[in-house]
């Protein structure tokens, strides 16, 4: 439950404009956020989590997609660590996306929404950060696409942020990560009702979004997560228990996503390649920022090599870098479930890292 002094705020910020990479100008331009916990006087403890591609700026408390791991004493404990979480651009919780009215007709934007990147949402984050006057954060993290937001900071802002901790993710998407996300776009454009995007106002493409974000889970699970919960039980006699599960998750996700900011979203983490401005060891030799990167055994859609290979461009220029592949039975979704391990590791790295830059000084003299 979210109490008074766990959450400060949850609002929804405008700013003037915001550039994008397709060099189109946002103008202007909305960020959803929450914060939880208290900024200390010296404003050196705040956290930005960044979420995952479905996720939003409810992180914490009941019904926050990581409020196992953002709370009092836990793993980013609010009774020390300011938090902050916002809606990427291009999302559909609060931040202006496709679904946002555009300003030169008002109507919909749909797919007139100008394509957005990783870049773009870290930049509107810092846009954020700016706006709360927080000189330096004291690290970011997040997993899966938030993984990617939190090496793209480390890499766009290096003097920004003191400690990354990329989670379950990979400085590029593969082939097959890209064929996935592929397969879910053509589900949802597909359906009679996507009207080319045009659908605000009418029924909503909910069909193809549902086979969309069924595809997305059966990836995010391990074949001995499924085997476990399912095996080959029947739910009727004429249906397996996995086939109404999946059903059920992917009518679920409809009542709460847009359809175009599934193809917005999945096209800016497809499109992301932190190796496109230069090899990944040359791109850390400006980082200023300690990692702690977490993979995990069972996960087949992030497996742990992508995350190997982050490390091991960091350790080639001599970066402060941490590194565990955790044993995990729960695929892709064991950084939102088997949080025990996660826990010990981010609050120690947590503590070593606030510690050290409070004994040294140096957060202050960055900024």
């Amino acid at each position: 439950m979210v109490t008074p002094a766990m959450v400060t705020e949850s609002v929804i910020v405008s700013f003037d404009k915001l550039e994008l990479d397709c060099g189109v100008t946002l103008s202007p331009v909305e960020c959803a956020y929450e914060t939880y916990g208290a900024l200390n006087g010296a404003r050196t403890n705040a956290i930005l989590v960044v979420h995952a591609f479905s996720g939003d700026a409810h992180a914490a408390g009941e019904g926050g997609w990581w409020s196992n791991m953002i709370g009092p004493g836990k793993a980013f404990d609010t009774d020390r660590y300011f938090i902050i979480c916002s809606n990427v651009i291009g999302g559909c919780r609060g931040s202006t996306g496709p679904g946002s009215i555009n300003p030169e007709n008002g109507s919909p934007w749909a797919m007139a929404f100008p394509p957005v990147t990783i870049s773009d949402m870290v930049r509107l984050q810092k846009l954020l950060i700016e706006y709360l006057e927080i000189p330096r954060l004291l690290a970011v993290s997040g997993g899966s696409m938030g993984g990617m937001q939190a090496l793209e900071w480390a890499v766009s802002y290096p003097d920004g942020v003191a400690a990354a901790i990329p989670i379950a993710t990979t400085a590029r998407h593969s082939a097959q990560q890209i064929a996935f996300n592929e397969v879910g776009r053509q589900a949802i454009m597909a359906d009679p009702d996507w009207n080319g995007g045009d659908y605000y106002g009418g029924k909503p493409p909910a069909r193809g979004l549902a086979v969309a974000r069924m595809v997305g889970h059966i990836t995010y699970m391990s074949d001995a997560s499924m085997r476990e919960k399912f095996g080959r039980r029947l739910r009727t006699p004429d249906q397996f228990e996995v086939e109404s599960y999946l059903t059920y998750r992917g009518y679920k996700f409809v009542d709460r996503f847009d359809a175009n900011s599934y193809i917005y979203i999945t096209r800016a983490m497809d499109s992301f390649d932190l190796t496109q401005r230069g090899s990944l060891p040359s791109l850390f030799e400006r980082a200023r920022t300690r990692f702690l990167v977490i993979s995990f055994t069972s996960d087949w859609l992030y497996p742990s090599y992508q995350s190997q290979e982050i490390v091991s461009a960091l350790r080639s220029r001599n970066a402060d870098v941490a590194y565990c592949n955790l044993e995990a039975r729960y695929g892709h979704d064991s950084f939102l479930v088997e949080v025990d391990e996660q826990t010990e590791m981010v609050r120690g790295f947590l503590e070593s890292t606030f510690r050290d830059l409070e004994r040294h000084g140096r957060l202050a003299r960055s900024a």
